[in-house]
C-alpha cells in the first residue's frame, strides 16, 4: 500500500492501531482510565485523518470496500459522535470500575465497524462490519452496575440480542435470495442485474427481507420492541451510543441497499408507507404516557425513524438526501438529550421526568442543551429538527405521497405534548432548595458542540443538504465502468 492509499484508509488504519491499543492496556488491572483516555485520543486523531481524507476515494479488496464522498463525511460524523459518548463516560457511571477497559474496548471497536459499514459496498463484507459494530453493543448493555431487586439489564441485553440475531438471521435470507437471482455480491452489480427483473415476486421478498434488518436496527415499527426496554436497561451512556450513531449508519446502508430495486413500485412502496406512519403513530402515542426519560426518548426515537422512511418512500435524491441529513441531526438531538440525563443522574441511575426539576437553576448549561435539543426534536424552527422534517416532507410530497405527509405533521403536532412536558418539567417546577450540578471540561465541551451543530443545521443546512446531495451520486456504484465490464466481488473477477 503506497502512502497515497494510506492517506485514503487514514481512519480505518488509525482506529484499528488504537483498538490493539485499547486491548492491550484492559488486559491489566483497574486500567479504566487509561482505556479512556486511549479510546477518546484514537477516535481524535482518527476524525482529524477523516477530515483531512476528505476529498480522497479509492478501493480496497477488490472493490468490496470503497472509499467516497458519501462515505468520508459520515465518518467524520461517527467519529465525533464517538468522542462525544467518550466524553459523557467520565461521570456518574453505573460501569464498574473494574471492567471500564473492557467498556472502552467494545465501544471503540463498535465505532470501528460503523466506519466500515458506510464504506461496504459487497455483501460479505457489509455483513462482517455490521455485525462488528453490532456485537459489541449487545456486551455493552448488560455492563452496568447491578442494583438490590433490579437486574433489568440483564433481561434488556437478551432482547436485544435474541431480536438482533433473528433480524439478521431474516436479512441474510433476503441476501441469499438476491445472490440467487442474480449470481454475485457486488451490490453495484446487482443493482444492474435486479433492474432487469422488474417487479419480480422474488425480488420483491429477498428486497423485504434486507430492508428488514436494517428497519431492525433504526427500531422502525413493528421491529421497535427491543428499543425502550434497551434505552432503559442500559447505563446511560450506552444508551445514548446505542439511540444515535448505529441508527445514522444503518440509514447509510440502507440508502445504498435500497438504490439495488428502489421503492417505484406497488408493493415496496405500500410497504415503506406503512411501516412510517405506523412507526410515526405508534412512538408518539406510547411515548405519551412515559415518565421515565429514557423510556420517552425510545418510543421518540421510534417515531423519528418513521419521519426518516418518508425519505425512502420518495425514492429519489432528494428523499435519500432528507433521510441522512435528518437521521444525521436526530444523532445529534438525542446525543444532547442523554448528555443531560448522564449528568442530572447523580449515581448512574435512571432519571424520572420528576429529576429535571429546577434544572434551570441546577445548571444553566445543561438546561439550555436540554431546551434547544427537544425543541429540536419536536420540529420547532429554526433547528435542525425543523429542517429536517421540512425537507422530508417536500421530498415526499414531490412524489405524490399526500396523505403520508399530511399524517407525518398531525404525527409531529402530537408529539409536541411530550416534549413540552419535558421543557415544563426542566424550567417551570423548582425543588424547594435545588442543588447545583458540577459539569467536567469534557460534558461542557460536549453540550457546546451538539448546541452548535443542532443549530447550525437547523439556521444554516444549505451546505450540509448540498454534500449530502452531491455524495449521492449514485451511492450504490463503484465505477460506471465496473458495472459495465462486469466486473466486482461474485461477478466474474478483477
Amino acid at each position: 500500500m503506497n502512502v497515497s492509499m494510506l492517506q485514503t484508509f487514514l481512519p480505518e488504519a488509525l482506529l484499528g492501531l488504537g483498538c490493539l491499543g485499547v486491548f492491550a492496556i484492559m488486559l491489566g488491572e483497574n486500567r479504566g482510565r487509561a482505556a479512556r483516555r486511549c479510546a477518546l485520543g484514537t477516535l481524535v486523531v482518527a476524525l482529524v485523518g477523516a477530515w483531512f481524507s476528505l476529498g480522497r476515494s479509492g478501493v480496497l479488496f477488490d472493490g468490496a470496500y470503497r472509499v467516497d464522498a458519501f462515505s468520508q463525511w459520515l465518518k467524520v460524523l461517527l467519529l465525533a459522535g464517538g468522542c462525544v459518548v467518550v466524553l459523557l463516560s467520565d461521570g456518574p457511571s453505573d460501569v464498574e470500575a473494574r471492567i471500564r477497559g473492557e467498556y472502552h474496548f467494545l465501544l471503540l471497536v463498535s465505532v470501528f465497524g460503523m466506519v466500515l459499514l458506510v464504506s461496504c459496498v459487497e455483501v460479505v463484507t457489509l455483513v462482517v462490519a455490521l455485525e462488528m459494530a453490532s456485537f459489541p453493543l449487545y456486551l455493552m448493555v448488560p455492563m452496568r452496575r447491578e442494583r438490590t431487586g433490579q437486574r433489568v439489564q440483564m433481561e434488556s441485553a437478551v432482547k436485544y440480542m435474541m431480536f438482533g440475531v433473528a433480524a439478521n438471521g431474516v436479512m441474510l435470507f433476503g441476501w441469499g435470495y438476491l445472490y440467487g437471482l442474480t449470481g454475485t455480491t457486488s451490490l453495484p452489480l446487482m443493482g444492474a442485474r435486479l433492474a432487469g427483473l422488474g417487479a419480480s415476486p422474488l425480488v420483491v421478498a429477498g428486497l423485504v427481507m434486507v430492508f428488514a434488518g436494517f428497519y431492525y436496527k433504526l427500531a422502525v415499527f413493528p421491529f421497535h420492541f427491543w428499543s425502550p426496554d434497551v434505552y432503559q436497561g442500559a447505563a446511560n451512556e450506552t444508551a445514548g451510543l446505542v439511540a444515535s450513531l448505529p441508527k445514522v449508519a444503518a440509514m447509510a446502508v440502507l440508502t445504498r441497499v435500497v438504490e439495488l430495486g428502489g421503492v417505484h413500485n406497488v408493493q415496496l412502496e405500500m410497504v415503506v408507507a406503512v411501516l412510517a406512519v405506523g412507526s410515526m403513530f405508534f412512538g408518539n402515542l406510547v411515548a405519551l404516557v412515559q415518565t421515565d426519560f429514557k423510556r420517552l426518548l425510545g418510543f421518540s426515537g421510534i417515531a423519528h425513524a418513521g419521519y426518516a422512511l418518508m425519505g425512502i418512500l420518495a425514492g429519489d435524491a432528494e428523499g435519500y438526501t432528507a433521510a441522512l441529513y435528518y437521521m444525521s441531526a436526530y444523532a445529534a438531538m438525542v446525543l444532547a438529550c442523554f448528555a443531560v440525563i448522564a449528568r442530572v443522574s447523580e449515581d448512574g441511575s435512571n432519571v424520572p421526568l420528576t429529576a429535571l426539576a429546577g434544572l434551570h437553576r441546577r445548571s444553566p448549561l445543561l438546561a439550555l442543551t436540554l431546551l434547544i435539543s427537544v425543541f429540536a426534536l419536536a420540529g420547532i424552527p429554526p433547528f435542525a429538527g425543523f429542517m429536517g422534517k421540512l425537507a422530508l416532507l417536500k421530498a415526499v410530497w414531490g412524489q405524490g405521497h399526500h396523505a403520508v405527509a399530511v399524517l407525518a405533521v398531525i404525527s409531529s403536532a402530537i408529539a409536541a405534548y411530550y416534549y413540552l412536558v419535558v421543557i415544563r418539567e426542566a424550567f417551570f417546577r423548582t425543588d424547594v432548595a435545588p442543588a447545583r450540578l458540577s459539569l467536567d471540561l469534557g460534558t461542557q465541551a460536549a453540550c457546546v458542540l451538539l448546541v452548535v451543530v443542532v443549530v447550525g443545521l437547523g439556521v444554516a443546512p444549505g451546505r450540509v443538504l448540498d454534500r449530502i446531495s452531491s455524495s449521492l451520486a449514485n451511492p450504490g456504484a463503484l465505477t460506471a465502468q465496473a458495472v459495465g465490464d462486469g466486473q466486482g466481488p461474485g461477478g466474474g473477477g478483477w
